[in-house]
């Protein structure tokens, strides 16, 4: 199942997407400048094979529900992230709050 649904951080709108697949959820929460997600995010993979792209992006390992994602220190983030001021460690909501 796919669930979509608005979500509000100090005023200002996101979008929460999880999907249930088998033993496993994919979990995101994004706005049009970019995105945290679980564990399943390769930052590895956006900071070098697809580096042009300039995805700005966190992951947070864990999580279970967006609540989670939400509330967990990010595991790892891209270079764009970095630019931003998003860092390691830093939590999830926050991390949403420095991409508007």
């Amino acid at each position: 199942m796919i669930n979509m649904q608005p979500i509000y951080i100090e005023g200002i709108t996101f979008l929460a997407v999880s999907v249930e697949l088998p033993k496993t959820n994919l979990l995101t929460v994004s706005n049009d400048k970019g995105y945290i997600m679980c564990g399943a995010l390769d930052v590895a993979l956006l900071n070098e094979k697809l580096k042009d792209r300039k995805v700005i992006a966190g992951r947070a390992v864990g999580v279970k529900t967006i609540q989670q994602l939400l509330d967990a220190p990010l595991e790892s983030v891209t270079y764009e992230a970095e630019e931003m001021g998003i860092t390691k460690g830093m939590i999830g909501r926050e991390a949403l709050l420095r991409m508007i």
